[in-house]
């Protein structure tokens, strides 16, 4: 597949790279990693990244604004998207071919051409085994581009502590910081955050609920996010902080828009990209993520999760 998706690189004379919409270190990471490579192996053609931009990633990469006629006869490839409808930017459909480029579970297998690796740790980890791939066959990555790949890595391993974490990724992390960026200034602007996002964290670990079977909860509603001046994605970056609470299991945050509640699942083992499935969602073994419309539907999510908690 991989020798696919280069050649149809090499076919085409715009490539345009998606990601999925709410992104995270890794959909910024992947999508522009690729970009910056592709660039700088072949300048000739034009290469866009699109989405709607998240402001607290600026400091990863700013994205490209192109009009619709850009994306006829164009090669679209979608970076770290398992459904089809988080694709961020419904353009893509207006381009000539559609590649997908994930390490989720397959549960939706758009597109013509599709490379999916879920042993990886993160896209960026592929992308990175795609320059490997290609380094001999005109693929350059230039110092930004592993920058990129770097933080994409980094985010979705956790800093290289969760379980998706492996041999391959440790080899892979090493060659990046061989590239010349700024290790540090990056690792602070990934994880330095305003005291208003503090706050919030004292207020989680005070506030959250945890039953006898390890299952465990935290509900953020506007009214709380408006307390603390925080929005939901500043919100959802502390999904992960239970994770060092002992006898937990799995946990869930339900984290209030103004159009619907978002559901936020991690696990130290009992599997629940199922359940995020049952709600529209999807994701990982161990964090996944789902939609619901109601409060009442929160008590359901609980009754399931609590039930996988027992099971395992």
């Amino acid at each position: 597949m991989k020798e696919q998706i280069l050649n149809l690189i090499k076919q085409y004379e715009t490539i345009i790279v998606h990601r999925h919409v709410r992104p995270d270190p890794d959909a910024y990471g992947s999508q522009g990693g690729l970009v910056e490579m592709l660039k700088a192996s072949f300048p000739e053609k034009n290469i866009y990244a699109v989405g709607k931009e998240e402001e607290t990633l600026h400091y990863l990469k700013r994205l490209d604004v192109i009009d619709d006629s850009t994306f006829h006869g164009a090669l679209i490839i979608v970076c770290d998207t398992a459904n089809e409808e988080r694709i961020c930017d419904t353009r893509y459909s207006l381009g000539d071919k559609l590649v997908k480029i994930d390490h989720h579970p397959n549960e939706d297998p758009y597109g013509d051409y599709l490379w999916i690796d879920t042993s990886a740790s993160s896209v960026s980890e592929m992308i990175y085994e795609f320059y490997q791939f290609g380094k001999d066959k005109g693929l350059v990555l230039p110092d930004d581009g592993a920058r990129l790949l770097f933080a994409g890595i980094v985010g979705d391993t956790g800093r290289f502590l969760y379980p998706s974490t492996t041999q391959t990724t440790f080899d892979i992390a090493g060659e990046l910081i061989k590239y010349d960026f700024d290790r540090n200034e990056l690792f602070n602007r990934m994880y330095e955050v305003d005291s208003n996002v503090i706050k919030l964290h004292g207020y989680v670990l005070q506030n959250f609920e945890m039953n006898s079977d390890g299952s465990a909860i935290m509900v953020m509603t506007k009214d709380i996010l408006e307390r603390f001046n925080v929005v939901p994605s500043e919100a959802s970056l502390l999904v992960s902080t239970l994770g060092n609470v002992k006898g937990i299991k799995a946990w869930v945050f339900f984290i209030e828009e103004d159009d619907q509640i978002r559901v936020r699942l991690r696990s130290k083992g009992p599997v629940i990209n199922t359940i995020a499935k049952k709600y529209n969602g999807g994701g990982h073994p161990l964090a996944a993520g789902a939609s619901i419309y109601s409060w009442e539907e929160k008590e359901e999510v609980l009754k399931d999760l609590s039930e996988a908690c027992r099971a395992y």
